[in-house]
């Protein structure tokens, strides 16, 4: 049975959550979604969940979805408020752990998610933003990242804009991440010192060796000793993702680019639409 990169991340995020645990979720982060759903039926049955697409905290979780994901978030949730109390009021007093998707981090766990260029008002290329990133990783004690695509473009020794809080010197309340996991690897930051603490490699994914997830990092990583592969995705979790919580692959959207994401789309969308009572009207973006 052929083990997917995307798949390989889902089971280590899942890994990282713990029972009884407060999750949180950002916007067009189904990698994320399928970690937590993952955790919720295998090993963390009492999660609770946030989510910046409902504004709210739900104890069941909405199932993946592109067309009704909206609905489905809001249907759901004990409560609702607005994005910005959301942000100063609600999340500093919960604490959850969140996973982020950096555009650029360094070595020290900050990370860019504005633009590529330094010079803000003409970059090469402008980001989706930060929404609530600059708020939440100044307190949040269990920042957790992941990268879907690892590359030299993303992991950069210098940042052309920081947006979201790692081991900075500016930090006065919380912690940087405490874990990143890409398609190459899994990695903390029990590097550098305790002062200083620098991002180090802590387990190879299959069939990828430490060279190779070197040569694709542009800045030199340090590794743990004794390093081990990463550990897969057992049949029964594998089946779960699968065939209950993504049976359409929308977490592969975040590992895809160009046609192949657009082809992927155009095939989830369909797949939703004709599901749909008759009469439903899908709503407009």
């Amino acid at each position: 049975m052929e083990i997917t990169p995307d798949e390989i991340m889902v089971f280590c995020m899942a890994r990282q959550v713990c029972d009884g645990e407060i999750v949180a979720q950002g916007l067009a982060t189904p990698l994320v979604a399928a970690a937590y759903l993952v955790a919720r039926h295998t090993h963390a049955p009492n999660l609770y969940f946030t989510s910046a697409i409902g504004q709210g905290v739900c104890r069941q979780p909405a199932p993946l979805g592109l067309t009704q994901v909206e609905s489905l978030w809001l249907d759901l949730s004990m409560n609702n408020v607005g994005f910005v109390r959301a942000a100063a009021d609600i999340l500093p007093r919960l604490r959850p752990k969140e996973f982020f998707r950096p555009a650029q981090i360094d070595p020290a766990g900050n990370f860019n998610n504005i633009a590529f260029g330094k010079d803000y008002r003409h970059p090469r290329l402008r980001l989706p933003g930060t929404g609530g990133i600059p708020d939440v990783t100044t307190f949040i004690d269990d920042i957790q990242l992941y990268v879907p695509r690892h590359s030299r473009l993303t992991f950069v020794p210098r940042l052309d804009y920081i947006s979201g809080l790692g081991y900075h010197p500016a930090r006065r309340l919380g912690s940087g991440p405490r874990y990143l996991v890409s398609d190459l690897g899994q990695f903390d930051f029990g590097g550098g010192t305790r002062e200083q603490p620098r991002m180090r490699l802590i387990s190879n994914h299959p069939g990828v060796d430490v060279a190779y997830i070197q040569a694709h990092t542009g800045f030199q990583l340090e590794v743990i000793e004794n390093i081990q592969e990463t550990p897969l995705p057992t049949e029964d979790v594998l089946r779960l993702l699968r065939q209950e919580i993504d049976p359409l692959g929308i977490r592969k959207l975040e590992a895809l680019s160009g046609a192949e994401r657009r082809q992927l789309l155009r095939e989830i969308i369909a797949s939703e639409t004709s599901e749909l009572p008759t009469g439903h009207e899908t709503p407009r973006s």
